[in-house]
């Protein structure tokens, strides 16, 4: 027990990085889940073409000697601002060419379209990956290689020091610049009224000259320029990308935005930075907690399990609000 209670604030620090990027990430879901009840399972996809992105950029940048001469937080921004667009535009693409014109049809049939829109982005980028570099697995230049020491040992005894990378830091306020800034375009913008009454009635928002089409497709950039960006964060941090780092990551995303209360902004970050803490802390201690029972490897089924104990007793999330069935 003592061992657990000693790693604790390293665990809260990489699960809160970590949560951060499973929030940006579930923010898109619970946005278009909120406006159209679609389940969009490319946006994992959108997350790994965002890092590929980032990281070409960042290559780019080395070839050139821009690394080396510009400050490292301008290029971030060059790369976040590129990567931001380029995925708002291919997320405005997608839902205009396949999901729109399945808006009337059986939303499994447009869940099946999303899956097959995910499979094809993961090719379409492996292909282009192994036609430039002939490895789908990409490393990319390091931005932030700095660490610092947290002495969290002089609040209590019992805590062991804690360790933060500097790009551990630029997610934390990147992602917190991002999440404050979304919330409040939401609910303090003409646009983001728009948005909140068309999730609330399509039929009835475009009766009140609401341009609902504009809207989706808004949504659609604004959940997709995220996600793009959290792909550029998680390329930072982690340095190795390849084409299938969408699907789980996008699996677990999703998994926040439910167990916050999918359609529910806030409760997207709440559940994914939740998550986030729980899988770090699993991966840390399940394995001394049950006496090597069960390994660190078994850390996602701690996540799942919290997640259906959820859905069994509150079924509309943590934060969500019990709502009747649109018809």
């Amino acid at each position: 027990m003592n061992e657990v209670i000693q790693t604790l604030p390293q665990v809260l620090i990489d699960g809160l990085v970590l949560g951060a990027v499973y929030a940006i990430v579930a923010l898109g879901y619970t946005m278009v889940y909120g406006i159209l009840e679609l389940i969009n399972f490319a946006h994992g996809e959108i997350f790994m073409a965002g890092a590929f992105i980032g990281t070409a950029i960042l290559i780019t940048f080395t070839g050139l000697g821009l690394l080396s001469s510009l400050p490292a937080i301008i290029v971030l921004a060059i790369v976040l601002i590129i990567a931001s667009l380029a995925t708002g535009f291919l997320g405005m693409g997608i839902e205009r060419v396949a999901y729109r014109p399945l808006r009337k049809a059986p939303k499994l049939i447009t869940l099946i379209t999303a899956i097959g829109i995910s499979f094809l982005l993961q090719d379409i980028v492996r292909f282009i990956a192994e036609l430039k570099e002939g490895n789908y697995i990409i490393t990319g230049p390091s931005l932030f290689s700095g660490q610092h020491q947290i002495k969290t040992s002089s609040i209590l005894s019992s805590f062991g020091n804690a360790q933060i990378k500097s790009a551990s830091i630029i997610i934390l306020v990147v992602a917190v610049v991002m999440m404050i800034s979304l919330d409040y375009f939401i609910n303090k913008t003409k646009w983001g009224t728009a948005m909140r009454a068309v999730a609330q009635d399509r039929e009835t928002a475009s009766l009140m000259s609401v341009n609902v089409n504009k809207v989706i497709s808004l949504t659609f950039f604004l959940g997709s320029g995220l996600g793009g960006a959290t792909g550029v964060l998680f390329a930072l941090q982690y340095n190795t990308i390849d084409p299938y780092i969408g699907f789980i990551l996008g699996l677990k995303a999703f998994t926040a935005a439910v167990l916050g209360g999918i359609g529910n902004i806030r409760g997207a970050m709440f559940g994914g930075l939740l998550i986030g803490v729980i899988e770090v802390f699993a991966a840390t201690n399940l394995s001394t907690l049950t006496h090597g029972i069960f390994p660190s490897e078994y850390k996602d089924v701690v996540s799942f399990g919290i997640l259906i104990l959820v859905l069994i007793f509150k079924p509309e999330g943590l934060l969500g609000k019990p709502v009747a069935e649109k018809v």
